[in-house]
């Protein structure tokens, strides 16, 4: 979707969105976006408009601070992971895949750009990494089936994340449909990065080859809001298939905690 036709969905829900935008134009939006399309991206310019039309940096809550910064750990988290394993020589040699991780990577590093922007002053720092996990993946960036299941942890835990923390994001519309939006790319993420390995786009129970255990804990559920998924004819592995399951804050962290240098 292109500048213009972004700015024509939000005067859908608010028909006072060019008002809002008066101090950056239509034109002069795109005129910058021209000027500076090698080195900004449209979304943080788009970002930084929608900053200065609904003060959203100024005026967040604590709590959904608290949201956008743990997002944003997880973009700085996966933004990293490809942008160093893109650039290592010998690493990413089928020329499918590559295009696939270059076009995630693009996508990892705008929604960091994003939440930064929104965040302001009170966005934090990019932390250190250690991608072998603490030894668990010792050959993250030699090994491509390794790196592959890496990337697959991470996608299918940023999926359950955005999820598990969109309940906190309920009384800001604007950013709760900003993570929503983050959460389908995610979620389109994963289901390349499955396909890739070659297994299904979705979760089947709570295991996958070669994953840490805790990034599907609780997925092999059928029951959701008192509605199973369990009908007549539909066995219990694709019952399982049907939602995926959040993860708390808490949980996310501890799967996070060993890639934390």
């Amino acid at each position: 979707m292109n500048l213009q036709n972004i700015i024509s969905e939000i005067e859908k829900v608010d028909g006072e969105v060019v008002d809002r935008l008066a101090h950056v134009s239509r034109r002069s939006m795109f005129n910058m976006i021209g000027r500076k399309a090698a080195a900004v991206a449209a979304p943080t310019v788009l970002a930084s408009a929608l900053n200065k039309a609904y003060g959203q940096a100024a005026g967040l809550n604590p709590d959904i601070i608290d949201v956008l910064n743990f997002a944003l750990t997880l973009e700085y988290l996966e933004a990293e992971f490809y942008n160093v394993g893109l650039d290592m020589p010998g690493l990413i040699t089928d020329s499918a895949a590559r295009i696939a991780f270059t076009q995630i990577r693009k996508h990892e590093n705008a929604h960091v750009a994003v939440l930064k922007s929104v965040l302001g002053s009170a966005a934090i720092a990019k932390p250190a990494f250690d991608f072998t996990a603490k030894g668990m993946f010792p050959d993250i960036f030699k090994n491509y089936q390794t790196y592959l299941t890496v990337s697959q942890a991470f996608e299918d835990t940023g999926v359950r994340a955005y999820k598990g923390q969109a309940p906190r994001l309920m009384s800001n519309d604007a950013i709760l449909t900003a993570a929503l939006q983050i959460h389908s790319v995610e979620a389109r993420h994963a289901a390349k990065v499955r396909d890739l390995r070659g297994q299904k786009g979705w979760i089947t129970g709570n295991q996958s080859p070669g994953i840490p255990p805790q990034v599907y804990a609780g997925d092999e559920a059928v029951k959701h809001l008192e509605i199973s998924a369990l009908l007549p004819g539909v066995p219990y592995e694709n019952a399982t298939e049907a939602w995926d399951e959040i993860l708390t804050k808490e949980e996310i962290l501890a799967i996070v905690k060993p890639f934390l240098a």
